[in-house]
């Protein structure tokens, strides 16, 4: 694993590219093609193959709790554009003869080998049959790096983002293998109470985390709840 699977300071991003500013072009659009061009997350994904810096986010998460491990089961809900696949496919070893990692998403996602990816929406019925009949069993992970489009209302945001947390909450728990692993993204502020809540009565442990690749001005951050009861 690279080390920026691990750890990346500041400090440690070497020179800067500069661009040039086009009279057209919108200041926000700007910036964030800067951040792009000099982001050492974005670079090195772009090294290794990974379809987004989001990859080294699960890889800083598992590295501290070591829960994606050779021959285990995974669902990675809302799953585009399939850097979180590509990590898990690593990690427990999923092959094209023998696939352990599947993934859903609304939109379409590239073939990624080793995973298997279906479109449709997780609050379908039709679409967790489907899942779980191809993985032969249930899961001994469950994934979502899920995140709701913002529209700049704090409030409608806010309700956005906590009804993916419970989509994801509520499919893992219809659906996780006991003893099993669900990591979800959250939010600076912490997960809702109630879900939060509901998640410390299902798991024997729950604990926020903020990997050093999330970028330092994000609010996102991600809730690891290991050892499900069933």
């Amino acid at each position: 694993m690279s080390d920026l699977g691990k750890n990346l300071s500041p400090s440690n991003r070497g020179k800067k590219q500069k661009i040039r500013k086009s009279n057209k072009r919108k200041l926000s659009s700007t910036n964030w093609i800067k951040r792009q061009i000099n982001d050492p997350y974005v670079i090195e994904a772009n090294k290794l193959g990974y379809k987004s810096r989001a990859a080294f986010k699960l890889l800083q998460i598992d590295d501290k709790y070591n829960f994606l491990k050779p021959n285990r089961k995974v669902i990675d809900l809302g799953c585009a554009p399939g850097g979180w696949l590509q990590v898990a496919v690593q990690k427990v070893r999923s092959t094209e003869n023998e696939v352990k990692v599947i993934g859903v998403d609304i939109l379409p996602v590239d073939n990624i080998p080793g995973s298997k990816t279906f479109i449709g929406d997780i609050n379908d019925s039709a679409i967790d049959k489907k899942l779980i009949d191809f993985l032969g069993d249930y899961p001994d992970i469950i994934l979502s790096d899920m995140a709701a489009n913002v529209i700049g209302h704090k409030q409608t945001d806010h309700l956005r983002t906590t009804q993916l947390i419970e989509i994801a909450l509520d499919f893992t728990l219809k659906n996780l293998k006991k003893n099993g692993t669900f990591l979800v993204k959250t939010f600076k502020g912490g997960t809702e109470s109630e879900l939060l809540n509901i998640m410390k009565k299902k798991f024997n442990y729950v604990k926020n985390i903020k990997p050093l690749a999330s970028r330092p001005e994000s609010v996102e951050s991600y809730t690891v709840c290991l050892d499900f009861k069933g």
